[in-house]
């Protein structure tokens, strides 16, 4: 059974492009899915067509989301925005949600769909730990441990209580947004991962696994659950209110 998978992928607004980097693309072709670039439309309504004709969606990493998705003001810390990508992003996020396809959110990702679902992050990291939690190393390798709770699906996918991973962000999930637990955490406390409750179809984390796949089995894994979980569900569309 052929399964697409939509990615999402970042917006420059001087150059007006879109980008995706090819780890992404590599990752779900390898996982035995078929790659399908998502990009950031001036129409929010457009993300129905998308929701109802792809099986599995995959939320990228880049930009900072803009703050008044949580009801804050911008603080010194926060990075550049990309207005179009979150209004567009934001309503295929609410639809995934709101449906039952399953969706892998990484890093900016895990992010979106934690305040979609009405949770916060900090606007910066500068004062809420000590540890380096954007790396001066190559991309694909690994400078920190998580911990994961072992009575989670996360756990049943990977089958680690702990392992180490990348890390390119200077925000962080502070409070988890409704139909979600946190279910891995840095040895500072900040989570590193989250899942839906109800179901096994939304599972988010703050590293890059697309960067290291083809080195590490373990998020290798997470791409593979992915089509997996798409491969066993099957839905008819729904459309965001």
């Amino acid at each position: 059974m052929t399964c697409s998978i939509g990615i999402t992928c970042g917006w420059e607004e001087q150059k007006t492009w879109h980008k995706l980097h090819d780890e992404y693309v590599c990752a779900v072709k390898e996982a035995g899915g078929v790659p399908f670039l998502i990009p950031s439309l001036d129409s929010p309504e457009l993300a129905n067509i998308y929701y109802n004709e792809l099986d599995g969606f995959i939320f990228s990493g880049g930009s900072d989301l803009d703050p008044h998705y949580f009801k804050e003001e911008p603080l010194k810390g926060q990075g550049e925005i990309t207005p179009k990508r979150d209004i567009f992003e934001m309503a295929l996020a609410k639809l995934v949600l709101k449906g039952s396809k399953p969706a892998l959110g990484i890093c900016r990702g895990i992010q979106l769909l934690n305040i979609a679902a009405g949770g916060d992050i900090y606007q910066d990291l500068e004062g809420v730990t000590k540890y380096m939690h954007n790396q001066k190393a190559p991309r694909w390798y690994p400078i920190h441990s998580v911990q994961i709770q072992q009575d989670s699906k996360f756990f049943d996918i990977v089958q680690k209580e702990s392992f180490l991973v990348n890390s390119f962000h200077h925000q962080a999930i502070r409070r988890v947004g409704e139909g979600f637990k946190a279910v891995a955490w840095s040895s500072d406390g900040l989570i590193e991962a989250i899942e839906s409750v109800e179901s096994s179809n939304i599972i988010a984390v703050q590293w890059h696994p697309e960067c290291n796949w083809f080195k590490d089995d373990t998020s290798f894994l997470l791409f593979k659950n992915l089509v997996k979980q798409t491969r066993g569900q099957g839905e008819t569309g729904v459309r965001l209110l």
